[in-house]
């Protein structure tokens, strides 16, 4: 839009460095109407000024208890993360470990359903012992090539893995965070966690809490491998 030549910007910058122009010119301010945005009433210039001041301060307030809401959360994931440690470290039966790994994963977080498996046990000195439970099944060489080529743990849909059959009921299971655990720069294990709900985990999320919980999970179990 221009105006006998002169353009808004131009308009515009001139009032902009020239603030003497409304000293001069100080009545103009109010007789100055605007449509207001919370209907097509006509308001002045300095209610449409405090219309927008009022409008930044509610986003402000908006900003502010959201992240109030966002630290709470995070210290509530933070004190139930210390729980689960504290947990798994008073866990010294190796035979009772990763249930109990499991079990408090389950119920601190509301994990619907959550397994492991580990290999690398075979020589361990109380491998008849651990070659009774869950978490030391036989797992086939796709699924160790498949937790050894994760750089991160993966977040998304079931598509069939191996690893979801590892659930008490696989069936129901719509989305996964797979974990892969790791000892001395070697993968020696998997650790499953599973939602009926689709959207529980997908590609978008971040996964700084998982490689948290990879890396405790990690220094638990790495007891169970060959010496």
């Amino acid at each position: 839009m221009t105006l006998q030549g002169i353009t808004e910007d131009e308009i515009a910058n001139y009032l902009v460095h020239t603030p003497a122009f409304f000293e001069r010119n100080a009545g103009l301010l109010s007789s100055i109407q605007l449509t207001s945005p919370h209907g097509q009433r006509a308001v002045s210039l300095q209610e449409r000024q405090m219309e927008m001041l009022r409008d930044k301060i509610r986003g402000l307030e908006k900003r502010i208890m959201e992240m109030i809401r966002h630290s709470q959360d995070n210290e509530a994931i933070a004190e139930r993360l210390h729980r689960w440690v504290r947990a798994v470290l008073l866990a010294h039966d190796p035979a009772t470990l990763a249930d109990v790994m499991l079990d408090q994963l389950r119920d601190l977080f509301l994990i619907p359903q959550a397994g492991v498996r580990i290999w690398g046990t075979e020589a361990h000195p109380l491998r008849s012992e651990l070659g009774t439970l869950a978490c030391a099944q036989a797992v086939s060489d796709d699924a160790r090539s498949f937790a050894a080529s994760l750089n991160q743990p993966y977040c998304g849909l079931n598509a069939g893995f191996e690893a979801s059959k590892w659930l008490a009921d696989s069936a129901s299971i719509t989305s996964l965070a797979l974990i892969p655990l790791h000892h001395e720069g070697a993968c020696f294990g998997l650790l499953v966690l599973g939602s009926p709900d689709a959207t529980r985990y997908s590609a978008e999320m971040g996964v700084d809490f998982l490689v948290q919980v990879g890396d405790v999970a990690s220094a638990a179990l790495a007891r169970l491998l060959s010496s």
